[in-house]
C-alpha cells in the first residue's frame, strides 16, 4: 500500500462554508436521497410485493423471491459502477449523475403502473427483476460520482464532513420512503394499501425526478475535473488504468476486502435485516415495525455527521474499524433482546417450550420452490413448512432412517406423517388435521401469533435499533472521504465506485436473502446473524493491517 501512500502536508483550513460548497452538498445530497429512496421502496414492500408478483409459489418461498428481486438490483451495482464510472472520469462528474437519476426515477416510477402475477402471470416477476436491474445500474453510477464531486469541493481537512452529508442520503432516503409509506398506509388502511396503495410511493418518483433534475442542472462541474481536462491529464481509459494495472488494482481489492464488505453488512444489517427480522420473524406490525426504523434513523442520522466531521480530525480507518468490530461483539446479544422485548412471547415460550424437530436429515429438503411445483410430503418437511410459516425458531435432532418425524414443544410430541405417494385427497385431509394439532399444540405452549402489542417494550426495542443504526454511522459516515483520497484523480470515479458497489452491492445486498436463507435452513431465528458477523471480522483483520490511513492526504493529484 506504500506505492500510493502522497500524503501532503499543511495546515487545515479554519474557514467556515462558503455559498457554493452549501449549494454543492445541499443539491448533490437531496438529488441523492431521491435516488436513495427510489431504490428502497422495494425493500420496505417486499412482503406486500412478495404477494402481488410471486403468488405462484409457496410463501417461504415466494419471500425468498421478493427477496432475491430485492437483491437482484444490488448485483448489478458494480457493472452500473463500471459504466457510469468511465463515462464519469471521461466527460465529467455533473453530467453522468444526471443520467442515473433520470434512469432511477423511471424504473421506480414503472413498478407503480406494473400489473401483478394474477393479471399477466409470469410477465410480472420477470418486467419487475428487469426494473430493479435498471435501477441497480443507476445506482451504480450514482453514489460515486455525489461523494467524489462533493470531495473535490472540499477544502482539506474537511473532506470527511463534507463527504459525510453524502453518508446520510442512503438513510434518509430509507426513511423517506418508510414515511411515505406510513402516511399512504394510515389514509387508505391496511386493505386498500396492500390491495393498491402501495403503488402511490412508486408513482411519486416523478415528481422526485423533476426536482431532482432541476436541481442537478443548477450544478458547475468539479473543478478538480475540469483543472484535470483542461490540462489535458484526464484517462483515456479509465478501466485500464484502474483494473489491468497491479499498482491500482491492489488497492481496488483491498479496499473491498479491507474496508467497504464489513461496512456493507454492518450497514445492511442495521437497517433492513434489522426490519425483515421485527416484520418476519418477530411478526410485529408493519406500521409499528416501520416506526420503529424510523425513529432509530431519525435519532442515529446526525452521527454520519458527526462521525465523518470526526474522522477529519482521528482518521478514517479507526472509526471504520472500531464500527465492525462493535458490531461483530454485540449482533447475538442484540437481536436476542430484540426477541425479548419486541415479542417476549415468543421468548417465553423458547425458553419453557422449546420446539424440536426430529428427523432423518436425508427426508429433510430446503424448502426453495423456484417454479411452485415441488412436492413437499415428507414428513420432516410438513413439520418444517408449518414452523417455517409461523416463523417459530426450532432446532434439529438426527432420527434413525425411516423414523417419521417429530415435532417436540417442551415435554408435548406431535409426530408428522409421511405424505409421499398419498392420494391427493387424503393427503389435504391428513395435512390439515396435522396443521391445526400443531398449531393448537404451539399456541398452548405461549407462541402467539403475532407480537402482542400491550407486550412490547417500544422504548427498548427503539433503542437497540438505535444502537444498530450507529454501528451504521460508525462505518458508512467516514467511508466516502477514505474511498476518494485513495484514488487518483484521473480514474478515481471508476475506481472508487467499484469496490464500493461490490461491497454493498453484493456483499451487503445479498444480506437479507442469504441470512434469511440460513435461517430456512436451520429452524435458528439468530443464525442468519453468522454471515454479517464473519465478513465484519475478515474486514476488521484486513483493515487494520493492510490499509492506509488517508485524512492528509492530497487529492488533485492525476
Amino acid at each position: 500500500m506504500a506505492a500510493i501512500d502522497n500524503t501532503a502536508t499543511g495546515s487545515t483550513p479554519n474557514r467556515g462554508i462558503t455559498r457554493e460548497e452549501r449549494k454543492v452538498i445541499f443539491a448533490s445530497s437531496l438529488g441523492t436521497v431521491f435516488e436513495w429512496y427510489d431504490f428502497y421502496l422495494y425493500g420496505s414492500l417486499a412482503a406486500i410485493i412478495a404477494k402481488h408478483f410471486f403468488a405462484g409459489v409457496n410463501e417461504t418461498t415466494s419471500f425468498i423471491f421478493a427477496l432475491l428481486a430485492f437483491a437482484a438490483g444490488f448485483a448489478v451495482r458494480p457493472f452500473g459502477a463500471i459504466v457510469f464510472g468511465r463515462l464519469g472520469d471521461m466527460i465529467g462528474r455533473k453530467h453522468t449523475f444526471l443520467i442515473t437519476i433520470v434512469i432511477m426515477g423511471i424504473s421506480t416510477a414503472v413498478v407503480g403502473l406494473l400489473p401483478g402475477y394474477a393479471t399477466i402471470g409470469v410477465a410480472a416477476p420477470i418486467i419487475l427483476i428487469s426494473l430493479r436491474l435498471l435501477q441497480g445500474l443507476a445506482l451504480g453510477g450514482e453514489y460515486g460520482g455525489a461523494a467524489t464531486y462533493v470531495a473535490e469541493h472540499a477544502p482539506k481537512g474537511k473532506r470527511g464532513f463534507f463527504t459525510s452529508w453524502i453518508q446520510t442520503t442512503a438513510t434518509l432516503g430509507l426513511f423517506l420512503s418508510l414515511l411515505v409509506i406510513l402516511a399512504c398506509r394510515t389514509v387508505l388502511g391496511t386493505e386498500a394499501f396492500e390491495a393498491w396503495g402501495w403503488r402511490i410511493p412508486f408513482l411519486l418518483s416523478i415528481l422526485l425526478l423533476i426536482v431532482s433534475v432541476y436541481i442537478r442542472l443548477q450544478l458547475s462541474e468539479s473543478p478538480v475535473f475540469m483543472k484535470m481536462k483542461a490540462e489535458g491529464k484526464s484517462s483515456k481509459a479509465p478501466l485500464t488504468e484502474s483494473f489491468a494495472r497491479w499498482e491500482n488494482l491492489k488497492i481496488v481489492i483491498m479496499a473491498l476486502f479491507g474496508g467497504t464488505a464489513g461496512q456493507a453488512v454492518v450497514w445492511y444489517t442495521g437497517q433492513f435485516y434489522a426490519l425483515f427480522f421485527l416484520l418476519q420473524t418477530l411478526k410485529i406490525d408493519p406500521q409499528t415495525a416501520n416506526l420503529l426504523i424510523a425513529g432509530s434513523l431519525l435519532i442515529g442520522t446526525p452521527f454520519f455527521v458527526i462521525f465523518g466531521s470526526l474522522s477529519d480530525r482521528i482518521g478514517r480507518k479507526g472509526i471504520i474499524m472500531a464500527g465492525c468490530i462493535l458490531a461483530a461483539l454485540t449482533y447475538f446479544p442484540i437481536f436476542h433482546a430484540l426477541t425479548q422485548y419486541g415479542n417476549p412471547d415468543v421468548f417465553i415460550a423458547q425458553e419453557k417450550n422449546p420446539v424440536t424437530v426430529v428427523a432423518n436429515p436425508a427426508a429433510c429438503s430446503f424448502q426453495f420452490d423456484p417454479v411452485g411445483k415441488a412436492k413437499f410430503t415428507s414428513s420432516c418437511d410438513l413439520a418444517k413448512t408449518v414452523l417455517a410459516k409461523k416463523a417459530i425458531p426450532y432446532k434439529n435432532v438426527s432420527a434413525e432412517p425411516g423414523a417419521v418425524a417429530q415435532v417436540r414443544i417442551g415435554d408435548k410430541v406431535i409426530e408428522s406423517f409421511e405424505g409421499t405417494g398419498m392420494p391427493a385427497a387424503d393427503f389435504k385431509a391428513r395435512n390439515d388435521a396435522f396443521t391445526t394439532t400443531l398449531a393448537t399444540a404451539l399456541k398452548d405452549a405461549g407462541y402467539p401469533e403475532k407480537a402482542d402489542p400491550a407486550k412490547t417494550n417500544y422504548p427498548m426495542v427503539l433503542l437497540l435499533l438505535t444502537i444498530l443504526v450507529i454501528y451504521v454511522t460508525m462505518v458508512y459516515g467516514p467511508i466516502a472521504a477514505w474511498l476518494v483520497e485513495l484514488f487518483p484523480a484521473r480514474i478515481r470515479y471508476t475506481s472508487m465506485s467499484l469496490p464500493y458497489h461490490i461491497g454493498n452491492g453484493w456483499f451487503g445486498g445479498f444480506l437479507p436473502t442469504v441470512a434469511f436463507a440460513m435461517v430456512a435452513a436451520t429452524g435458528d431465528i439468530y443464525y442468519g446473524l453468522w454471515y454479517p458477523i464473519v465478513i465484519a471480522v475478515m474486514t476488521a483483520v484486513l483493515g487494520i493491517f493492510f490499509m492506509p490511513e488517508t485524512k492528509d492526504r492530497e487529492i488533485h493529484h492525476t
